[in-house]
Protein backbone atom coordinates (compact mmCIF):
# COMPACT_ATOMS: atom_id res chain seq x y z
CA UNK A 1 0.00 0.00 0.00
CA UNK A 2 1.52 3.29 -1.08
CA UNK A 3 0.82 6.50 0.80
CA UNK A 4 -1.48 9.16 -0.64
CA UNK A 5 0.94 11.64 0.91
CA UNK A 6 3.78 10.36 -1.29
CA UNK A 7 1.63 10.51 -4.43
CA UNK A 8 0.68 14.10 -3.67
CA UNK A 9 4.31 14.99 -2.89
CA UNK A 10 5.48 13.45 -6.17
CA UNK A 11 2.88 15.41 -8.15
CA UNK A 12 4.03 18.63 -6.50
CA UNK A 13 7.70 17.77 -7.15
CA UNK A 14 6.89 17.13 -10.83
CA UNK A 15 5.37 20.62 -10.97
CA UNK A 16 8.58 22.07 -9.52
CA UNK A 17 10.65 20.29 -12.21
CA UNK A 18 8.27 21.51 -14.93
CA UNK A 19 8.61 25.07 -13.62
CA UNK A 20 12.41 24.74 -13.52
CA UNK A 21 12.47 23.54 -17.13
CA UNK A 22 10.32 26.54 -18.10
CA UNK A 23 12.74 28.87 -16.31
CA UNK A 24 15.70 27.28 -18.10
CA UNK A 25 14.06 27.89 -21.50
CA UNK A 26 13.94 31.61 -20.79
CA UNK A 27 17.71 31.80 -20.25
CA UNK A 28 19.19 32.40 -23.67
CA UNK A 29 22.24 30.52 -24.83
CA UNK A 30 23.48 32.77 -27.64
CA UNK A 31 21.17 31.15 -30.15
CA UNK A 32 17.82 32.63 -31.07
CA UNK A 33 14.85 30.63 -29.83
CA UNK A 34 11.15 31.37 -29.53
CA UNK A 35 11.38 30.20 -25.90
CA UNK A 36 13.19 33.44 -25.05
CA UNK A 37 9.85 35.22 -25.31
CA UNK A 38 7.78 32.75 -23.24
CA UNK A 39 7.58 35.07 -20.22
CA UNK A 40 6.79 38.23 -22.18
CA UNK A 41 3.15 39.29 -21.95
CA UNK A 42 1.44 42.00 -24.00
CA UNK A 43 -1.71 43.94 -23.13
CA UNK A 44 -4.05 42.68 -25.85
CA UNK A 45 -7.41 44.43 -25.46
CA UNK A 46 -7.16 44.45 -21.67
CA UNK A 47 -5.83 40.89 -21.35
CA UNK A 48 -2.15 40.09 -20.66
CA UNK A 49 -1.38 37.63 -23.47
CA UNK A 50 1.79 35.64 -24.30
CA UNK A 51 3.38 36.72 -27.58
CA UNK A 52 3.24 33.21 -29.05
CA UNK A 53 -0.58 33.33 -28.84
CA UNK A 54 -0.85 36.55 -30.81
CA UNK A 55 1.99 36.29 -33.31
CA UNK A 56 4.01 33.84 -35.40
CA UNK A 57 7.59 33.59 -34.11
CA UNK A 58 10.25 32.40 -36.59
CA UNK A 59 13.96 31.80 -36.11
CA UNK A 60 16.22 32.84 -38.99
CA UNK A 61 19.76 31.39 -39.23
CA UNK A 62 19.86 30.80 -35.47
CA UNK A 63 20.69 34.45 -34.81
CA UNK A 64 17.48 36.33 -35.52
CA UNK A 65 13.87 36.14 -34.36
CA UNK A 66 11.06 37.46 -36.53
CA UNK A 67 7.73 38.11 -34.84
CA UNK A 68 4.72 38.60 -37.12
CA UNK A 69 1.61 39.61 -35.16
CA UNK A 70 -1.70 38.26 -36.45
CA UNK A 71 -3.10 41.73 -35.74
CA UNK A 72 -0.76 44.28 -37.39
CA UNK A 73 -1.88 47.04 -35.01
CA UNK A 74 -0.11 45.21 -32.16
CA UNK A 75 3.44 45.71 -33.50
CA UNK A 76 4.11 48.72 -31.22
CA UNK A 77 2.75 47.06 -28.08
CA UNK A 78 4.72 43.84 -28.70
CA UNK A 79 7.89 45.83 -29.39
CA UNK A 80 7.40 47.79 -26.16
CA UNK A 81 6.73 44.63 -24.10
CA UNK A 82 9.91 42.96 -25.39
CA UNK A 83 11.96 46.07 -24.61
CA UNK A 84 10.48 46.26 -21.09
CA UNK A 85 11.22 42.56 -20.42
CA UNK A 86 15.01 43.17 -20.11
CA UNK A 87 15.99 40.16 -22.22
CA UNK A 88 19.30 41.71 -23.25
CA UNK A 89 18.12 42.11 -26.85
CA UNK A 90 16.84 45.09 -28.80
CA UNK A 91 13.69 44.59 -30.88
CA UNK A 92 13.38 46.52 -34.14
CA UNK A 93 9.83 47.25 -35.27
CA UNK A 94 9.06 47.23 -38.98
CA UNK A 95 5.74 47.80 -40.76
CA UNK A 96 4.19 44.41 -40.03
CA UNK A 97 6.80 42.54 -37.99
CA UNK A 98 9.48 42.84 -35.31
CA UNK A 99 13.05 41.63 -35.74
CA UNK A 100 15.34 40.72 -32.89
CA UNK A 101 19.02 40.14 -33.58
CA UNK A 102 20.45 37.84 -30.92
CA UNK A 103 24.09 38.79 -30.38
CA UNK A 104 26.60 36.12 -29.39
CA UNK A 105 27.16 36.00 -25.65
CA UNK A 106 30.35 37.29 -24.08
CA UNK A 107 32.18 35.00 -21.66
CA UNK A 108 31.16 37.22 -18.71
CA UNK A 109 27.50 37.12 -19.77
CA UNK A 110 27.69 33.33 -20.13
CA UNK A 111 29.00 33.04 -16.55
CA UNK A 112 26.30 35.41 -15.32
CA UNK A 113 23.58 33.33 -17.03
CA UNK A 114 25.09 30.12 -15.61
CA UNK A 115 24.79 31.65 -12.13
CA UNK A 116 21.17 32.51 -12.90
CA UNK A 117 20.53 28.90 -13.95
CA UNK A 118 22.13 27.70 -10.71
CA UNK A 119 19.90 30.10 -8.74
CA UNK A 120 16.78 28.66 -10.40
CA UNK A 121 18.08 25.18 -9.54
CA UNK A 122 18.61 26.13 -5.89
CA UNK A 123 15.09 27.58 -5.69
CA UNK A 124 13.71 24.34 -7.12
CA UNK A 125 15.65 22.29 -4.55
CA UNK A 126 14.27 24.42 -1.71
CA UNK A 127 10.74 23.92 -3.07
CA UNK A 128 11.29 20.14 -3.29
CA UNK A 129 12.61 20.01 0.28
CA UNK A 130 9.60 22.03 1.48
CA UNK A 131 7.31 19.50 -0.21
CA UNK A 132 9.22 16.69 1.57
CA UNK A 133 8.80 18.47 4.91
CA UNK A 134 5.05 18.89 4.35
CA UNK A 135 4.65 15.22 3.34
CA UNK A 136 6.68 14.06 6.37
CA UNK A 137 4.52 16.18 8.69
CA UNK A 138 1.35 14.72 7.17
CA UNK A 139 2.70 11.16 7.53
CA UNK A 140 3.66 11.73 11.17
CA UNK A 141 0.23 13.21 11.98
CA UNK A 142 -1.60 10.18 10.55
CA UNK A 143 -2.38 8.14 13.68
CA UNK A 144 -4.09 5.30 11.76
CA UNK A 145 -0.74 4.11 10.36
CA UNK A 146 1.59 1.74 12.25
CA UNK A 147 5.08 2.91 13.22
CA UNK A 148 6.74 0.52 10.76
CA UNK A 149 4.59 1.72 7.88
CA UNK A 150 5.22 5.31 8.91
CA UNK A 151 8.99 4.72 8.90
CA UNK A 152 8.77 3.05 5.46
CA UNK A 153 6.77 5.98 4.07
CA UNK A 154 9.26 8.49 5.50
CA UNK A 155 12.13 6.53 3.87
CA UNK A 156 10.25 6.47 0.56
CA UNK A 157 9.63 10.21 0.86
CA UNK A 158 13.37 10.78 1.27
CA UNK A 159 14.11 8.57 -1.77
CA UNK A 160 11.57 10.55 -3.78
CA UNK A 161 13.20 13.80 -2.68
CA UNK A 162 16.66 12.51 -3.62
CA UNK A 163 15.36 11.47 -7.06
CA UNK A 164 13.95 14.94 -7.80
CA UNK A 165 16.99 16.76 -6.39
CA UNK A 166 19.14 14.66 -8.76
CA UNK A 167 16.81 15.53 -11.65
CA UNK A 168 17.14 19.23 -10.75
CA UNK A 169 20.94 18.97 -10.70
CA UNK A 170 21.02 17.30 -14.12
CA UNK A 171 18.76 19.98 -15.66
CA UNK A 172 20.96 22.77 -14.24
CA UNK A 173 24.19 21.02 -15.31
CA UNK A 174 22.88 20.58 -18.86
CA UNK A 175 21.97 24.26 -19.06
CA UNK A 176 25.36 25.36 -17.64
CA UNK A 177 27.16 23.11 -20.12
CA UNK A 178 25.07 24.59 -22.94
CA UNK A 179 25.80 28.14 -21.75
CA UNK A 180 29.53 27.73 -21.20
CA UNK A 181 30.28 25.82 -24.42
CA UNK A 182 31.21 28.17 -27.25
Amino acid sequence: MESIYLEEAEMRMMDVIENLEGNMKTIRTGRASAGMLDRVRVDYYGEMTPINQMAKISVLEGTQLVIKPYDRSMVKQINHAISAANLGVTPQAEADCIRINVPPLTQDRRKQLAKEAKKYGDEAKVAIRNIRRDANDDIKKDKEVSEDTQKEWLDNCQKLTDKYIKKTDSIVEAKEKDLLSI
